[in-house]
C-alpha cells in the first residue's frame, strides 16, 4: 500500500506516462504530411470511423484518438496495450504478442477490430490466444468507439470499435511531394528490437505509399525472472498508390502480415517430453478504396472500399503442425454524404461481408463455417439552437452455415438517438440511447471439442439474438485552464451469451456449454486535464483519470467474467522546446468480482515514464531520441481481463530507448 500511495503522489508531483489522449483534434490524419512533422497539439482531429468523417468534438457518441505524440508514447507490441490507456479501454493479454482491446467490460466478437474501417479478418475474437493482425507502430491515428456502434458497422461492433488509421491506400498526396517517418528501438525488457520506416510521395495527379516494419523481442523478464516462451518475431508492409483530382481520389494497395510468437501458457515440460507451442501466421490483405467529392447535386461525397484477406496460421508444438486457422474472406462498404436536407445533414450506406472460416487439426474444435451479411443503415445530425441531435438506424441478414450442418439466419436491429446540450459557454451535456443487436459467432454456434486455450471442453448451442439496451449521460467541460468529462452508463442485454460451467468432466477438461441470459453491466468514466502553466521554463499538464465497470448475469447467476478491474491514474508532463518529459502511475485494484471457478485478481500499480529530445527540428526533418520506461517498480502485473492471467504476467520492468525520424 505505501508504495502505490508513493507511485500516485509521485505521478502526481512529476508527471505520467498516460497519453494525453485526443477527443478534440488536430489535422486531417489520412493526408500522409502527418508523417512529416511530430504533432504534439491535437486540436480538431478527423475521426474516419464514422461516415464523412467528423471532428472528434463534434460527435455526440463517446470517441477517443491516439494520434501524435499521445500515439508514439502509447505504442505497444499488440493493439490492445496499445489503447489500454484510454478510460474505459483495457487489453485482454497473453505476453505481448497477443491483446485485443476490452472495451468496458465488452471483447472478442463484440469489439471489431478495423484498418481504415474494414474488418481485421483475423480469428482473433475466437480464441484469446490468437493475435490480431495489426501493427500500432505503423498507424497515424487510433480511433476508439465507446459503446454500441452496430449501427455503424454490424453485429460485431455492440461492444465498440477500434479503427487503425494507417493511409496505406492514399487520398493525397504530401504537400512538398515527399514525406515520411522512421523509427528504431530497443527494448531492455526483452532484449526486443523494433524497426519501421514510411514512405509516400506523389503530385495533384499520383500518390504512392510503402511502410514496412520488423520486430523481434526474445522471451520477456517477470519479476523474479524471465516468462518462458513468451518470444515474438512480427514482420508488416504494404505498398499503395492512387489516382487523384478534384474530383477526390481511387486507389489500391496489397498488405502483408507475418508473426511468429510463443504461447506462454503452453511453455512445454522437457521433463514430460511435452514441447513448447508456438503460433506462426500470416496474412495477405488486397484494398481497393474511393472518395468522390460532390458527384451529383444533393451529394457531398461517395467513398467505398473493398476487401479481400486470405489469413492462416498453424499451432506447432516443437517442430510437429497441429491445428490449422484459415480464414478467405470479401468485405465491402459504401457510404454516400449528402448536403444538408430540411436542416439535416448525414449519411446513409451498405456493408456486405463473405466469410470462408476453416480450422483443421486434432485440436479442431469449431468446424467449417461460412458468415455471409449485408447491412443497410442511415445515420442523420442536426443543430437545434445549443442541442445537436444524432439519429441512426441499421438492419442486418446474416446466415452462418457450417459444413455438414444447418444454416442459422439472423436479422439484427440497431437503433440510436444522441442528443448533446451547451446548456452554458464551456459546459455541455450529452444524452445517447442505443437498442443493438448481435448474431452469436460460429464458435459460440458450433464449438463441440477441447480448447486448449481456455481450457475447457466447449460445445455449442441453437443461440438466438443477443439484445442490448444502453443508456449513457456525459458532462463535459471545456476550460482554459481545465478541461473534464465524466460519463456513466447503463447496458441491460436481453440473452447475453456466455460461457457456462455443467460441472461434467470431458476428456479431463470441465464441459461449458455456451448460453444465454439476461445480463446488466454499469460503469463511469472521468478524467480531467489540469493546465498548470505555461511560460518560458515551460508548459505543464496534470491530467487524471478513472474508471470502473460492474457486469452481473440475472437469476443468480453470478458475475460475468474477466470483468476489468477498477482503475485510478494521473499525469504530469511537461514541454519545452524541443524537449518534452512524463511521469506517473495507474492503479489497477483488486478484482474479486469475479465469476464461478474464476480467481480473484491482486491490485497492481504501474509507474512509467517518458522523456524525448528533438535535437534536428526544420521545415525539412525532425529527428527525436526517446527513452521509455514502463513499469519501472518492477511490479507483478496480473491483468484481471486476461484468461491466463495466473501463468502469463505481464513484463516487468522495461526501458526502451530509440530515435525516430520525419521527414
Amino acid at each position: 500500500m505505501r508504495k502505490t500511495l508513493f507511485a500516485l503522489t509521485l505521478a502526481a508531483t512529476f508527471g505520467t506516462a498516460l497519453p494525453a489522449l485526443a477527443d478534440d483534434a488536430a489535422q486531417d490524419t489520412q493526408a500522409p504530411e502527418k508523417t512529416k512533422k511530430h504533432v504534439d497539439k491535437l486540436e480538431g482531429i478527423v475521426v474516419n470511423a464514422v461516415p464523412g468523417g467528423r471532428n472528434a468534438d463534434q460527435i455526440v457518441a463517446p470517441v477517443a484518438v491516439l494520434a501524435g505524440s499521445a500515439l508514439d508514447d502509447a505504442k505497444g507490441v499488440s493493439l490492445g496495450e496499445t489503447v489500454s490507456a484510454i478510460p474505459g479501454v483495457q487489453t485482454s493479454a497473453l505476453g505481448t504478442a497477443v491483446g485485443r482491446p476490452v472495451i468496458r467490460g465488452l471483447d472478442g466478437p463484440r469489439v471489431a477490430v478495423l484498418e481504415n474501417g474494414l474488418s481485421s479478418q483475423d480469428v482473433s475474437n475466437v480464441s484469446q490466444d490468437h493475435a490480431v493482425t495489426l501493427e500500432p507502430f505503423l498507424a497515424d491515428q487510433i480511433e476508439v468507439l465507446k459503446g454500441p456502434a452496430t449501427l455503424l458497422y454490424g453485429s460485431g461492433a455492440i461492444g465498440g470499435v477500434v479503427n487503425v488509421v494507417d493511409g496505406r491506400v492514399p487520398e493525397k498526396a504530401p504537400e512538398n511531394g515527399f514525406a515520411g517517418r522512421a523509427e528504431l528501438r530497443h527494448d531492455s525488457v526483452s532484449d526486443g528490437k523494433t524497426g519501421l520506416a514510411r514512405f509516400d510521395a506523389g503530385n495533384d495527379q499520383f500518390a504512392l505509399h510503402v511502410d514496412g516494419m520488423h520486430r523481434d523481442n526474445e522471451d520477456y523478464d517477470i519479476p523474479g525472472g524471465t516468462l518462458a516462451n513468451s518470444a515474438v518475431k512480427t514482420t508488416s508492409g504494404s505498398v499503395g498508390a492512387s489516382v487523384l483530382g478534384s474530383w477526390g481520389y481511387l486507389g489500391v494497395s496489397i498488405s502483408r502480415f507475418m508473426d511468429l510468437y510463443g504461447s506462454p501458457a503452453e511453455p512445454g515440460d522437457a521433463a514430460e517430453g511435452e514441447d513448447p507451442v508456438h503460433i506462426k501466421m500470416a496474412q495477405t490483405n488486397y484494398t481497393v478504396k474511393g472518395g468522390f467529392v460532390q458527384p451529383i447535386d444533393g451529394i457531398s461525397k461517395i467513398e467505398f472500399s473493398l476487401g479481400h484477406g486470405a489469413y492462416q496460421h498453424v499451432e506447432y508444438e516443437g517442430d510437429e503442425p497441429g491445428t490449422t486457422f484459415s480464414t478467405d474472406s470479401n468485405q465491402g462498404r459504401l457510404v454516400v454524404t449528402h448536403d444538408e436536407l430540411a436542416g439535416w445533414t448525414g449519411a446513409f450506406g451498405v456493408q456486405t461481408q463473405h466469410r470462408k472460416f476453416s480450422a483443421v487439426g486434432e485440436e479442431t474444435f469449431v468446424p467449417a463455417t461460412t458468415t455471409k451479411g449485408v447491412g443497410v443503415f442511415l445515420t442523420e445530425t442536426r443543430d437545434f439552437g445549443p442541442v445537436k441531435v444524432e439519429l441512426g438506424a441499421r438492419h442486418d441478414k446474416q446466415s452462418v452455415e457450417p459444413v455438414g450442418g444447418a444454416k442459422r439466419d439472423y436479422a439484427p436491429n440497431s437503433f440510436s438517438a444522441g442528443f448533446a446540450w451547451r446548456f452554458a459557454e464551456q459546459w455541455h451535456l450529452s444524452l445517447n440511447l442505443d437498442h443493438a443487436e448481435r448474431a452469436p459467432s460460429e464458435e459460440e454456434l458450433f464449438a463441440n471439442g477441447p480448447h486448449e486455450a481456455s481450457n475447457t471442453f466447449e460445445i455449442g448451442s441453437d443461440l438466438g439474438k443477443e439484445k442490448s439496451n444502453q443508456a449513457e449521460l456525459g458532462l463535459h467541460f471545456h476550460g482554459d485552464i481545465v478541461e473534464g468529462k465524466v460519463a456513466v452508463y447503463y447496458n441491460k442485454y436481453k440473452n447475453f451469451i456466455y460461457l457456462a460451467d455443467t460441472g461434467e468432466i470431458e476428456d479431463d477438461l470441465p464441459v461449458r456449454v455456451w448460453s444465454q441470459n439476461d445480463a446488466t453491466f454499469r460503469g463511469a468514466e472521468a478524467e480531467a486535464t489540469f493546465h498548470l502553466a505555461e511560460g518560458p521554463e515551460g508548459h505543464w499538464d496534470l491530467r487524471v483519470f478513472g474508471d470502473t465497470v460492474r457486469a452481473t448475469l440475472s437469476d443468480g447467476g453470478g458475475n460475468v467474467p474477466r470483468i476489468p478491474a477498477g482503475r485510478i491514474g494521473s499525469t504530469l508532463s511537461w514541454s519545452a522546446d524541443s524537449l518534452r518529459a512524463s511521469l506517473g502511475a495507474v492503479r489497477y485494484m483488486k478484482q474479486d468480482k469475479v465469476a464461478a471457478f474464476e480467481t480473484d485478481t491482486a491490485g497492481y500499480t504501474l509507474v512509467n515514464a517518458h522523456f524525448a529530445w528533438q535535437f534536428v527540428n526544420n521545415d525539412r526533418n525532425q529527428w527525436e531520441a526517446f527513452v521509455d520506461g514502463n513499469n519501472l517498480t518492477n511490479q507483478t502485473a496480473r491483468p484481471a481481463t486476461s484468461l491466463f492471467k495466473d501463468v502469463a504476467p505481464m513484463p516487468g520492468r522495461n526501458v526502451s530507448v530509440g530515435v525516430r525520424a520525419y521527414f
